[in-house]
């Protein structure tokens, strides 16, 4: 029987792959294409765009992996593009995305139906995209719906940890080059090829053990405030969701 924390470790890979993978989709491109936005044009308005049209400063502070000026550039680019607008097309390639990822997977309904029940249960504090995103509609097919909601955990322990990365002492850019990215879109990347995709100027450090260290201590602090998350689930239902979200064949 899982408990809340083994669940929130066992889960983070699938969710932080099928919640996130939509931002680097074909389908995320057709709409960059279509409305001739930049891709980060598009992924800064649309992912962000629940926080309202405000300043890149604010939209700096919730996306504290990128650099600052990368955000300000890329959010100042896509204000041809109304806020409400980036949301509802982002949330239209996520939910395109999932259907074509796992339109063929019968577990959908009952991985919507429970991270549903932890997505209403958590707590927004210290995860204002995760806030955001929970008050989007949701989509009705279980395929779309499942990756959505997928999206707004992710977003949830993204916020997250980002808190356990800054109360470690670590710099959004230490944390990159040090990370171990199985859990994210990309698959497994070095710290290295995260920061350059992110556009960190380069040359970067190596990170020595002591960054390293806080790092992983870091990732197991966010695995510590994820838990409460899933406690809303029972035992059984943590076990099943753990099951469902094994989405190797899915595909």
């Amino acid at each position: 029987m899982a408990d809340p924390r083994t669940t929130a470790v066992q889960v983070k890979a699938p969710i932080g792959q099928y919640g996130g993978g939509f931002m680097i989709s074909r389908e995320a491109k057709a709409v960059c294409d279509e409305h001739g936005l930049g891709p980060r044009e598009f992924y800064f308005r649309g992912r962000c765009g629940v926080l309202g049209e405000c300043e890149a400063d604010v939209v700096t502070s919730v996306a504290v992996f990128f650099p600052p000026e990368h955000v300000r550039q890329s959010w100042e680019g896509g204000r041809k593009m109304p806020v409400d607008q980036a949301v509802e097309l982002a949330a239209g390639a996520c939910q395109d995305w999932g259907r074509r990822k796992l339109g063929g997977y019968d577990g959908c309904a009952r991985i919507a139906e429970l991270l549903e029940k932890v997505v209403k249960a958590a707590s927004p504090v210290g995860a204002p995209l995760f806030a955001g995103w929970r008050a989007v509609p949701l989509a009705g097919d279980p395929p779309a719906r499942a990756v959505q909601l997928m999206h707004v955990v992710r977003e949830l322990r993204g916020g997250l940890h980002a808190n356990a990365v800054l109360a470690a002492g670590l710099s959004p850019l230490e944390a990159t080059l040090a990370a171990d990215h199985d859990a994210t879109p990309f698959g497994h990347r070095s710290g290295e090829m995260i920061a350059q995709f992110f556009q960190w100027p380069e040359p970067y450090p190596t990170p020595g053990p002591d960054v390293v260290a806080r790092r992983a201590a870091a990732e197991d602090a966010t695995d510590d405030l994820m838990a409460p998350v899933f406690s809303v689930l029972n035992d059984d239902e943590s076990d099943e969701l753990i099951a469902l979200l094994r989405l190797g064949d899915a595909r």
